[in-house]
């Protein structure tokens, strides 16, 4: 089935898309295995760092999505299949947000601040935290992650059955 512009997300949702997709996997691998494959030491900061370019980057792309509707599925989708991706969608945004935004807070643990450095080049500054603040946002920040992690092999897993097994557009509809 030929897919027209009107089908296709724009290339500002399409870069955004990809950027965020590709950082959120590289630090759903580090923050998994930061112990056991790397060293923590160097790799936490980076893996820091890659989270606040997700969350302004997230920012930046919900603030495009506000005026720049996505395109519409293919209508012979069932209506079940239209809620699942819904819903995995505002999942993922949420993720996109949230995962920064516990982890940020628990760098910020009163008792044990550790700035968040983008890159060596700024310091993010610590946020107003309390110590139940903190330790509630590191325990969200792995289940959360966990979560993230599943969904996105799940939302890999659902673009590929409709590219490959259906044939549809859904898929092509985020690439350029």
């Amino acid at each position: 089935m030929a897919t027209t512009d009107s089908d296709r997300y724009d290339r500002v949702a399409i870069s955004f898309h990809w950027v965020i997709a590709l950082l959120v996997i590289a630090n759903v691998i580090i923050g998994l295995f930061h112990e056991s494959l790397f060293d923590p030491r160097q790799v936490m900061p980076i893996h820091k760092s890659i989270g606040m370019t997700v969350l302004i980057l997230s920012i930046g792309r919900l603030f495009w999505r506000l005026g720049h509707r996505a395109p519409p599925l293919p209508p012979e989708l069932p209506s079940w299949e239209k809620m699942a991706a819904k819903a995995m969608h505002g999942l993922l945004y949420a993720l996109i947000l949230l995962l920064p935004l516990t982890g940020w807070a628990m760098s910020s643990d009163p008792e044990r601040p550790r700035p968040i450095s983008w890159f060596g080049l700024f310091d993010f500054p610590i946020l107003p935290t309390g110590k139940a603040i903190a330790g509630f946002s590191h325990e969200a920040h792995e289940i959360l992650g966990l979560l993230m992690a599943a969904l996105v092999v799940i939302h890999i897993a659902a673009a590929l059955r409709h590219h490959f097994l259906l044939r549809d557009r859904v898929l092509t509809r985020m690439l350029r």
